[in-house]
């Protein structure tokens, strides 16, 4: 799978809004725009007089409206394959108390690699803190090229567009920028804020995350008023950042905002959360079905604030081998009748909830699926199951998969390391051809001894079958209007109004039980503590790659232990090192502290 899809994808959704077609838009006719890059150019087919060029400028590379789109949508192609390249979902993920990639029988050891993010020992010289750099930059400057390019356009009549329509792009890809940077001032703190990239031969000084919080914020407020809302751009509207996508970064940054800078914003969080939910940026609602923000149609769906197009014969970062596909046990695509990606590879899996003799962990942390089934009549922990016709129940794969061979004959899902059946449950160990609930000799769990039994597995994005026509279509719904409901929840709760966190939570979660559940709150919220409020973020946003960030804005990243975790001896690895790589290209800049 090729990264230019993406561009391609987005090019066919937004183009269809400004009447251009996708003809001749290609990856290579946009490798021409970069800063630094030199163009020997001939005019005419038969004067020989040469007209050189230095580089190419918005005065000779822009000549159409198409070439403003092309310039204008380049950016968006590499922010959405960073959603996963450069490890920022296996960051997010493997640091925290959710996911695991433990070494199977010898498989996805790596070095050591996942287990260091596990235990968070890393170092600057491990690779995976360099790259979240690199990927998240590589979108800043791609959008700041852009912006150089658009912001120099002083008529944009020769266009063919308003100033309007001009202003509007422009106000899109500071939102991206804004979007790019967020993720890095999270990962790294002490940023560059990059806001110009033409003729630059070195990086700019870091600045404080003071700086960095007033910077994205500015760009933020003074891009919205002029972002397109929802329903201006219709079905189009994937793919494109809109008043209500901008105030909900604005969201996660007042959330997260005493992290950042020591000084919270949760009044200013509460009250953007009401306005969203109000409608003040655009109509949003929630839908009624828990796997409806995430199936084959959600590009069109009321709950998708912001999300880049899917589909299987252009682009589905989400499924590639950074997330999605590769949280899927050995065989699983036999066993949704998915075949066309081939088979699938254990990297991912949820820790376990207890040990290998099937008692649950005394811990508070962690333990994904037992917190799931402390409510146990949540529809969400049927097994994973295709129903035909595009439909399908339950988000977990556990137990035995059954499926029909290439014999045809019935069989069941098999390891890499033996050719037993494979039974996944909730614990870590080697297992290997035991049967459910045999006592096994080897008690050890840990990251460093699992087999291909181990953990169960998150299916949150259908795998409908090779011959559905809806296989692979949907949309990474990078915003969900449900994180405007559980984050105004939050500053509720911790404003003291139980009450109304509760309500506002079940306005959600009542879609996830039958209707006049036990499990929904009590209305009084009298129910909810700092640990379930945790819990209830990772059982709504379970992988979808944000549970290290929620960690560290309750206080138990580095003071809290789960499964094959102790506390970290301080805080210092709240935050990421800067890969060495990066400093050793980049002299200006200083290591995180701690390091």
């Amino acid at each position: 799978m090729k990264r230019n899809k993406i561009f391609k994808h987005i090019t066919a959704t937004a183009l269809s809004r400004t009447g251009l077609s996708r003809t001749g838009l290609s990856r290579t006719g946009l490798s021409r725009i970069g800063a630094g890059m030199l163009l020997l150019a001939t005019v005419g087919c038969t004067n020989l007089d040469e007209e050189l060029y230095d580089r190419i400028t918005s005065e000779n590379f822009l000549q159409t409206r198409e070439d403003v789109t092309r310039d204008f949508l380049r950016a968006f192609e590499h922010s959405y394959w960073s959603i996963q390249g450069g490890n920022t979902f296996m960051l997010q993920e493997n640091s925290s108390d959710e996911i695991m990639t433990p070494n199977r029988q010898g498989d996805w050891f790596d070095g050591g690699q996942f287990q260091r993010v596990h235990y968070h020992t890393w170092t600057p010289n491990d690779g995976f803190t360099a790259d979240p750099w690199n990927a998240l930059y590589g979108g800043v400057t791609l959008a700041t090229n852009s912006l150089e390019d658009l912001q120099g356009i002083k008529d944009p009549s020769k266009f063919d567009m308003t100033q309007a329509e001009l202003d509007g792009m422009i106000a899109e890809l500071r939102t991206l920028r804004a979007w790019l940077n967020l993720r890095l001032l999270d990962f790294y703190r002490n940023i560059v804020i990059v806001t110009k990239v033409k003729g630059e031969t070195t990086g700019g000084p870091q600045v404080t995350p003071q700086e960095a919080f007033t910077f994205i914020e500015t760009e933020l407020k003074e891009s919205l008023p002029k972002l397109p809302t929802v329903q201006s751009l219709g079905e189009n509207a994937v793919g494109r950042w809109t008043q209500g996508g901008a105030a909900s970064l604005l969201v996660r940054l007042y959330l997260n905002a005493k992290v950042y800078t020591g000084t919270d914003r949760f009044a200013d969080c509460a009250k953007l959360c009401q306005e969203l939910i109000d409608g003040k940026y655009g109509a949003y609602a929630l839908e009624s079905r828990w796997d409806a923000p995430f199936d084959y149609n959600n590009a069109r769906s009321k709950e998708t604030v912001f999300g880049f197009p899917g589909s299987f014969g252009l682009t589905h970062w989400q499924y590639d081998g950074g997330m999605y596909f590769w949280m899927l046990p050995n065989l699983a695509p036999s066993y949704f009748g998915f075949t066309d990606f081939g088979n699938a590879n254990p990297k991912y899996a949820m820790q376990p909830g207890r040990d290998v003799d099937g008692n649950e962990y005394p811990f508070a942390l962690g333990k994904p699926f037992v917190k799931f089934q402390k409510y146990p009549d949540d529809v969400r922990l049927k097994k994973y199951k295709n129903l035909g016709n595009s439909k399908r129940e339950g988000m977990f794969l556990y137990g035995y998969l059954p499926y029909i061979n290439s014999a045809g004959k019935p069989d069941t899902v098999r390891g890499f390391k033996g050719p037993y059946a494979l039974y996944f449950r909730d614990q870590v160990g080697k297992f290997l051809d035991a049967k459910p609930g045999t006592p096994i000799a080897d008690k050890t769990s840990n990251m460093n001894n699992a087999d291909n039994n181990s953990g169960i597995f998150p299916v949150k994005y259908p795998f409908y079958p090779s011959d559905d026509p809806n296989k692979i279509s949907s949309a990474y719904a990078e915003i969900r209007f449900a994180e405007i409901y559980y984050s105004l929840a939050e500053c509720k709760y911790r404003a003291g109004d139980k009450a109304a966190a509760a309500a506002l939570l079940n306005a959600v979660r009542k879609r996830n039980y039958p209707a006049n559940s036990p499990s929904l709150y009590k209305a009084d919220g009298s129910q909810l503590t700092d640990q379930e409020m945790l819990d209830e973020w990772g059982r709504e946003f379970l992988v979808e790659g944000r549970r290290r960030t929620d960690m560290i804005r309750w206080g138990v990243f580095t003071k809290g232990s789960w499964w094959d975790k102790t506390p970290d001896a301080d805080n210092h690895t709240e935050i990421f090192p800067i890969g060495q790589t990066v400093l050793n290209s980049s002299p200006q800049l200083k290591q995180n502290p701690g390091y």
